[in-house]
């Protein structure tokens, strides 16, 4: 038992008597006589109070009042939780000789109160058979909502691969075991379905319904050579490729071999993937679903892959490459080079290099000079610019992409709320004085209900914009933590910019970390 106190009535005045705690229950808390005095507006001395309950001998009574006040029946004070899910009693004893409370009471105090639901009636019957005071019981416990989950997608393979080029003994870079590819057979096991699971409600304890989360259902989307199932829960590889995700859509790709892109072969445009024995000429394109892997140079020409580009030479010279997934370059020199993924490469010179994820330079040189390099997450280099202060920016902290989407939809909003404004005084005009009781030609009519249907689309542009744009803020608020490494040196003229902060680098720094401390760019250790 708890320990707890009772009032006593004597002809020298009022006290309390206070009763130690049992079988490891818990003492008694000075504020818990304090507030029963508190809510009955009996004067009390805080002093004699304090001392009452943790001096007073066992048994004894303290006076803390002359006055000799009306006995107290026995008490209780209900508190509901904050998410009205449970109610607990905290009893107090009646002043010596007074009346004590009755199962009834409590039952009828609680319906007062409104709480119907979830009565612990063998709890409060307890009490009354063996009556334990200053100790919370819960005497209305609600039903707890049960949330269900949405439905999910889960893949039998892993579709976030990143490019991890194995460092050689002698410093050089492999790039040709790097596991970019899901290869899969005829028949094997792509995705599987887990539907979606619709929650329990609950009730509080003033039987009010509480409502658990709506799930969402999904279906697998899937693309070339795959086949569903008959009750589209899981989806197969129809031949043996290699398996990418793409916009949702799980696609298993055939690859495509060439001796060179030139004018042999023209612009090549493939579905899966593309691999290139020799040389991409300049000025022709590529552009795959899948993989492009180019064995020899890529030289002012276009790469465009909906997954990962590897270039085992490298590119220059003009050269514009994309991909959707990771792009790993022997070089990059003079090119205009963006992926969602990661890039590796041994050198970046002069060129304008974005990766939605990681860019990393290593290997003999390891060096980026020149241009701008952006990455979402992280950039590690051995080298940042360059002893003759080549002009160099590397920048970390969002996804390039999304930056660039974000600009465009505030162009947009932008565009579309002035059109509209130019419309605004032509249909008011219109609408007054068609109030007025003016006639119009069916050439004016038709005018004005053209622009009346232009309004209306471009009202549902602004609208469907300003929805993706807070959704893509929303994304750009939760970017992780981004870091630039130099296992090297970083050059006096560098730009560092992580975020909306900038560092530019005046003296040599090396075998350090830029990041962001304190509300500026700093240097840490690596």
């Amino acid at each position: 038992m708890n320990g707890y106190f009772q009032m006593v009535i004597t002809p020298k005045g009022t006290g309390i008597r206070v009763f130690p705690p049992t079988d490891g229950g818990d003492a008694l808390n000075v504020n818990d006589v304090r507030g029963y005095l508190e809510d009955r507006k009996i004067p009390y001395d805080v002093v004699i109070i304090n001392d009452a309950v943790t001096k007073a001998e066992e048994g004894s009574v303290t006076i803390f009042t002359e006055t000799q006040i009306l006995p107290e029946r026995e008490g209780c004070k209900y508190t509901v939780s904050k998410d009205r899910m449970s109610v607990t009693a905290f009893f107090y004893p009646p002043s010596e000789g007074a009346e004590l409370m009755t199962e009834k009471e409590v039952l009828d105090s609680l319906a007062y109160r409104k709480i119907t639901y979830g009565i612990q009636n063998d709890a409060i019957k307890k009490f009354f058979e063996h009556r334990e005071y200053c100790k919370e019981i819960v005497v209305a416990q609600g039903k707890e909502v049960i949330e269900g989950h949405d439905a999910r997608i889960e893949l039998h393979f892993n579709a976030n691969l990143r490019a991890k080029p194995t460092l050689r003994e002698d410093g050089s870079v492999d790039y040709f075991h790097l596991n970019l590819i899901n290869n899969v057979q005829e028949k094997q096991l792509l995705a599987t379905l887990v539907k979606e699971e619709p929650g329990e409600a609950g009730i509080n304890v003033y039987g009010e319904t509480i409502k658990p989360h709506v799930v969402k259902t999904t279906s697998i989307k899937g693309g070339k050579n795959t086949i569903l199932s008959e009750d589209k829960l899981q989806l197969f590889a129809e031949k043996a490729g290699h398996v990418t995700v793409k916009e949702g859509k799980i696609t298993v790709s055939d690859v495509l071999t060439l001796e060179n892109v030139d004018v042999s072969t023209g612009n090549i445009e493939y579905e899966g993937s593309v691999q290139v024995k020799g040389i991409v000429a300049s000025n022709f394109s590529i552009r795959a679903g899948g993989n492009i892997v180019v064995k020899g140079i890529v030289e002012g020409a276009t790469l465009d892959a909906g997954a990962d580009i590897i270039l085992e030479c490298g590119a220059k010279a003009g050269g514009n490459i994309k991909a959707g997934g990771n792009i790993v370059a022997k070089f990059i020199e003079n090119a205009t080079v963006s992926s969602r993924g990661s890039i590796s490469s041994e050198c970046i010179l002069h060129s304008n290099v974005s990766s939605g994820t990681e860019i990393t330079v290593t290997g003999k040189r390891g060096f980026i000079a020149g241009g701008k390099v952006t990455a979402a997450e992280r950039i590690t280099a051995k080298v940042l610019g360059s002893e003759m202060g080549a002009n160099t920016i590397v920048e970390v902290g969002a996804d390039p992409q999304l930056k660039i989407r974000l600009k465009d939809l505030q162009k947009s909003i932008t565009t579309a709320n002035k059109n509209i404004e130019s419309m605004k005084p032509t249909l008011e005009g219109f609408t007054k004085m068609l109030k007025a009781g003016a006639k119009f030609t069916p050439e004016q009519i038709a005018n004005v209900k053209k622009l009346m249907e232009a309004n209306k689309i471009l009202t549902a542009q602004i609208e469907k914009n300003e929805e993706e744009y807070s959704e893509l803020m929303e994304k750009l608020a939760e970017s992780k933590e981004a870091d630039v490494i130099v296992e090297g040196t970083a050059y006096p003229g560098t730009t560092v910019n992580i975020g909306e902060l900038s560092m530019i680098v005046k003296k040599p720094v090396q075998y350090s970390r830029f990041v962001v401390k304190e509300g500026d760019v700093r240097l840490a250790p690596i």
